[in-house]
């Protein structure tokens, strides 16, 4: 490289600088306005694979962050909120989504002169984050970022034309394949070191409009882009939960396959193209670029669609559990979206409180031969998911969510104190369910926490909350009576004072059983409650 080219390139790197830069800020700008919206959206609208790629597609063009998407898919999987299956639909639409960058920058890059509008929209975007509050103020770091964008395309595209004559690709045999393989290993490493295959799209997008690569060559490298994210997509899935790893998988696979098509596909689709559009290839070569990118990740679709539901049972049979490990993991990676954290944090509550129910009518119904539940395991699940809840940060976010975040608290609370009546006292239960004066009491209890269970399962938790409070209330009215002719028993000598001891511990754990049982219905109902404003 002369000492002539030096600056060149470093005015395109500073304007690929300014491209990455305009990127995280627009993106982050998104997905404080819209993120929580969008999620919802995400999340309702997903009931097939099929439904799941479109709505993929449509959030990653929204929020225009492909990772965003995926993080909130494994979430939702991680909660128990939308099936594997469905998931791989909106992984594979995000795909789609993320090709939205590339027809942005040909249109509004090379076709429309945004060199007088893109600096004011830089600072109008800057003014309204410093003095506007709430979702203007990140409005306002979307609109700064998207005029960085092209404030950056700007310059790559002077620095690239400075290098015409200098460095060129165009001599590289369109048609040899070791050649074509070097520029997608070129795409690879380029999205390695940025981490960004849209910057990537981006360069081979204004290096063709340069005139440094011709079109077979950019899109080797695009290619190449699309499958440098299955490096940062497996990186990011060592140490990760069991849903974040068969996502990861599945997005390599995919990626992978979706290459080999696209690189098949190549001189086939430059071959229509230039018999459709003769003059494309001249006039529009960009639009030709970007098309062929949508085309091979829409294909990709297409082809895997059908095969989701066996694709997924594969990706299961692939990445099993790890021995120990729980199967709806609380993924660190959720706590970048609180909101969704907050979801995947009061599923898993709701998860451990069901299972503590069925130990308790396990213990009080005529079951209690069978095997008891591994309450070591569950107090390591209630642990973990007290530091997952404090490390929740809702700084900047709705009241609702606040709301939500402390009912969960509380409900983790008493369900601390439901697991310490299972293991420390379990005398307690088998004394309560051997006392006939107690059998109404009892039986009406445990058909309750069937009930409470059936109705957080239909997602009626404010009917479960009743029901528990109904059934805390029978305790109640019991306790005193029951206290007051056991002592009554115990001083005409009808009771030792050690059996009347037991039975007067017994009505108490019962009692106190059903206070917490009824507390943590209570909260869950009010953490539902407050997910709904």
């Amino acid at each position: 490289m002369s000492a002539a080219t030096l600056p060149i390139v470093i005015d395109a790197l500073g304007g690929l600088g300014l491209f990455l830069l305009g990127m995280i800020l627009m993106t982050g700008g998104l997905r404080e306005v819209a993120g929580d919206a969008v999620r919802a959206h995400l999340m309702r609208f997903t009931r097939t694979p099929l439904s799941g790629a479109l709505t993929g597609a449509t959030t990653t063009t929204l929020l225009q962050s492909s990772s965003a998407t995926t993080v909130a898919a494994v979430g939702f999987v991680g909660a128990e909120l939308m099936s594997f299956d469905n998931a791989l639909g909106i992984i594979f639409g995000a795909n789609i989504g993320s090709t939205v960058t590339g027809w942005l920058v040909a249109f509004v890059g090379f076709k429309l002169d945004l060199g007088a509008l893109a600096l004011p929209l830089v600072f109008v975007g800057a003014v309204l984050r410093l003095f506007a509050r709430g979702r203007l103020a990140q409005g306002g770091l979307a609109l700064a970022g998207f005029g960085l964008i092209f404030v950056g395309i700007a310059q790559l595209q002077d620095g690239m034309r400075g290098l015409e004559g200098s460095i060129s690709f165009a001599g590289l045999p369109a048609e040899a394949v070791v050649a074509r393989l070097q520029l997608v290993a070129l795409g690879i490493a380029f999205t390695l070191v940025t981490q960004a295959s849209s910057a990537v799209v981006a360069a081979a997008l204004t290096a063709l409009n340069a005139g440094l690569l011709g079109f077979e060559q950019a899109a080797c490298i695009v290619i190449g882009a699309d499958v440098g994210t299955t490096v940062t997509a497996l990186m990011a899935t060592v140490g990760a939960s069991l849903e974040a790893r068969r996502t990861g998988l599945s997005h390599v696979i995919y990626n992978l396959a979706t290459g080999v098509l696209a690189f098949a596909l190549v001189d086939v689709y430059a071959g229509l193209v230039d018999h459709l559009w003769p003059g494309l290839r001249v006039n529009d070569v960009e639009f030709m670029l970007v098309g062929f990118h949508t085309g091979f990740n829409v294909l990709g679709v297409i082809l895997v669609l059908p095969f989701a539901r066996p694709f997924a049972r594969l990706v299961k049979r692939l990445v099993r559990p790890r021995d120990g490990e729980r199967v709806a993991g609380l993924d660190e990676a959720l706590l970048e979206q609180p909101q969704l954290a907050l979801a995947a944090a009061h599923k898993a509550v709701e998860q451990v409180f069901v299972a503590l129910l069925a130990e308790v009518n396990r213990v009080l119904d005529e079951r209690a031969d069978e095997a008891p539940a591994d309450l070591a395991a569950l107090q390591r699940r209630l642990d973990d998911l007290q530091d997952f809840v404090g490390a929740i940060d809702l700084r900047g976010t709705r009241g609702g969510e606040w709301e939500r975040l402390l009912a969960l608290v509380h409900a983790l609370d008493h369900l601390q104190r439901l697991h310490e009546r299972l293991e420390e006292e379990p005398l307690r239960a088998a004394i309560a369910r051997a006392v006939d004066e107690l059998d109404p009491e009892r039986q009406a209890f445990v058909a309750a926490a069937h009930a409470i269970i059936d109705r957080l399962g239909a997602g009626r938790p404010d009917l479960a909350a009743a029901r528990a409070a109904a059934v805390n209330e029978q305790l109640r009215v019991l306790v005193q009576p029951f206290r007051a002719a056991t002592a009554a028993a115990m001083a005409r000598r009808e009771l030792s004072v050690e059996g009347g001891t037991e039975r007067l511990e017994a009505v108490r754990w019962l009692r106190r059983v059903g206070r917490h049982v009824a507390r943590v219905s209570h909260h869950l109902a009010a953490a539902a409650q407050a997910a709904a404003k």
